[in-house]
């Protein structure tokens, strides 16, 4: 009986471990058969994974909601195409001067003056030497530089007024090829930093100037220029982050001045880009490289390309800098000037007389007299422009050519009317 059990337990075993590995082998085939459907069919099976997630994802408004491989090689392309283009036509404005050379002497002092202390301290007394400094001569040396760029072949180039301010110093323009040019300053505008130099030669690359009136926050922008008048046509980009901007700037000397309706950019500007072209992704010049915030991150201005324009016009034209002109003093209207004086709006210029009883609100002769204007009438628009925070009479006027016809919307005895001024060329005294 005992040896039936054990046989009984033995076969048990047998067909148990048997079962076993049939139970494996069909694991093992069937994961092998699995693994190649899979294989064949991973395709489907991710790109349903894909699906599933697109479907889901959150919606992105203004566009596709992907930005594809394709855009970013597309816009980078273009901004290699613009700088490839420009950069011929960029130069590095180098400041020379001739400067005092400074030698150092040691002049001897003796305190007591006495001969008596020659007896102890040998012929040459008691003496200290006491380090002087004296002028020997002057040398030529670099003392500074900027940006400019060229806008003829016959030799043109813009840049700002403070880079070629100093008229006891000389200029000379090196361009992308490494020639070098004297340059002449042939005009620097008074109340704008702008200036217009000219090289003598012909045949050169040059910019055109955009439309910086249609510009639009986010547009992209590339700047170009002398960076830290060292590294010549460094190339940053970035994007336009405001318009309209009212700024204050200065330089190492304490002199400053007030800049109106100039664009703000995170382009990287340094010191040394003063001068150099703001450029739009299809390499037009919408403004000029002005300024820098200091103690900011990636906070740059430049001078709208259409006032850099006009004073360039003017002195290829002229010979100089003239500037059209309407004829009236003004005060800006504001909130509490509305209040104060009770007016009807609270923007627009009011027409009014300075401080002086010589400083008439209109000049007699002038455009604006000519039209009709007269004392505390409240100019509203020019040209469809609201007068109002960042937009001035001054700058938008100063875009406009000598002979332009502009419509003035302006406010008389209450009564709101639209009329036609004919700019003329500023008197040489204003």
């Amino acid at each position: 009986m005992k040896d039936k059990i054990k046989t009984l337990i033995k076969n048990n075993k047998i067909t148990i471990l048997i079962s076993v590995c049939a139970s494996v082998l069909t694991i093992v085939i069937l994961a092998l058969v699995g693994g190649v459907i899979f294989a064949i069919n991973s395709n489907s099976f991710l790109n349903a994974i894909v699906s599933f997630l697109n479907k889901n994802a959150p919606s992105v408004i203004g566009g596709s909601g992907e930005t594809t491989k394709t855009d970013i090689v597309t816009e980078e392309s273009r901004i290699i195409d613009v700088v490839e283009k420009a950069s011929p036509a960029v130069v590095s404005i180098v400041i020379t001067k001739d400067v005092p050379i400074i030698e150092q002497y040691y002049q001897e002092f003796d305190p007591f003056g006495d001969d008596f202390f020659n007896d102890f301290f040998g012929n040459n007394g008691f003496k200290f030497r006491i380090p002087q400094e004296r002028q020997k001569g002057v040398e030529k040396r670099e003392v500074g530089g900027g940006s400019g760029f060229f806008i003829s072949s016959d030799g043109y180039i813009v840049t700002n007024k403070h880079v070629v301010d100093d008229s006891k110093a000389e200029y000379t323009v090196l361009t992308n090829d490494g020639k070098k040019y004297n340059a002449e300053v042939l005009a620097k505008d008074s109340t704008l930093d702008v200036a217009i130099l000219k090289v003598k030669g012909s045949g050169f690359s040059y910019l055109s100037f955009g439309d910086s009136d249609k510009l639009k926050p986010g547009q992209t922008v590339i700047a170009i220029g002398n960076a830290l008048a060292e590294f010549r046509n460094s190339v940053s980009v970035g994007v336009v982050s405001g318009l309209f901007r009212s700024i204050t700037a200065g330089d190492l000397f304490g002199r400053s001045e007030h800049l109106e309706g100039v664009i703000q950019t995170d382009a990287a500007i340094n010191p040394g880009n003063s001068g150099g072209p703001l450029l739009d992704i299809k390499g037009n010049v919408i403004g000029v490289n002005v300024a820098v915030s200091q103690g900011a991150e990636n906070i740059g201005f430049a001078l709208p390309s259409n006032t850099v324009k006009s004073i360039a016009d003017s002195v290829k034209e002229y010979g100089e800098i003239v500037r059209p002109y309407l004829g009236v003093r003004y005060v800006q209207i504001t909130e509490s000037l509305k209040k104060k004086n009770n007016l009807a709006v609270d923007y627009g210029v009011l027409v009014s007389r300075g401080e002086t009883a010589e400083d008439l609100a209109v000049i007699p002769g002038s455009p604006a007299d000519k039209a009709g204007i007269v004392e505390n009438d409240i100019i509203l628009e020019i040209d469809g422009v609201k007068l109002e925070a960042g937009k001035s009479l001054i700058s938008i006027i100063r875009q406009k050519q000598i002979g332009s016809i502009v419509k003035l919307k302006i406010l008389h005895k209450g009564n709101e009317k639209t009329i036609e001024v004919k700019l003329e060329k500023a008197p040489k005294n204003l």
